[in-house]
C-alpha cells in the first residue's frame, strides 16, 4: 500500500477528525501502522536525546526539544502534536532517538476505536 504524498492535512495539529489515516508531510515525519501499532518517525537533527520530551495525554503525543548552542548565541526548538484515532495502550509506548531520528512505537488497544456513538441511518 502506497502512502500518500500530497499536502498533509491538519489533523495531527488540530483537533479535529482525520481526513485520512495515513500522513506524510512536512519533510520531517512519516506515520504508518502496522502489526498492531503505529509508528512514527520524526526527523530531529542536531537534537541529544536527552534535550527530547515525549509525552502522552488523552489521545495526543506530543514532540517536544530544545537545543542552545551557547557558542554560536543560537537556541533551536521543535514542538509538534499527533492525534490518534485508536485507543493506544499507553503503558507500552516506546521510544527511540538514533542518527538524529526520533522513533515512537504506540501499541493499538485491541479492538479499539476512537470513542463515539453510532448514528443510525434512516432511509
Amino acid at each position: 500500500m502506497a502512502l500518500p504524498t500530497g499536502p498533509t492535512s491538519s489533523w495531527f495539529q488540530s483537533t479535529d477528525f482525520p481526513s485520512r489515516l495515513f500522513e506524510t508531510g512536512s519533510n520531517d515525519y512519516e506515520l504508518y501502522e502496522e502489526d498492531g501499532e503505529f509508528v512514527l518517525s520524526v526527523e530531529m537533527p542536531g537534537f541529544d536525546a536527552d534535550e527530547i520530551t515525549v509525552s502522552w495525554d488523552a489521545g495526543i503525543l506530543n514532540v517536544a526539544a530544545e537545543h542552545e548552542d551557547e557558542q554560536r548565541g543560537q537556541r533551536k526548538t521543535y514542538h509538534r502534536r499527533f492525534r490518534f484515532p485508536k485507543d493506544v495502550d499507553d503503558d507500552e509506548i516506546t521510544a527511540q532517538y538514533n542518527n538524529g531520528i526520533l522513533e515512537v512505537r504506540l501499541p493499538v488497544m485491541t479492538g479499539a476505536t476512537v470513542s463515539g456513538k453510532e448514528i443510525e441511518i434512516q432511509s
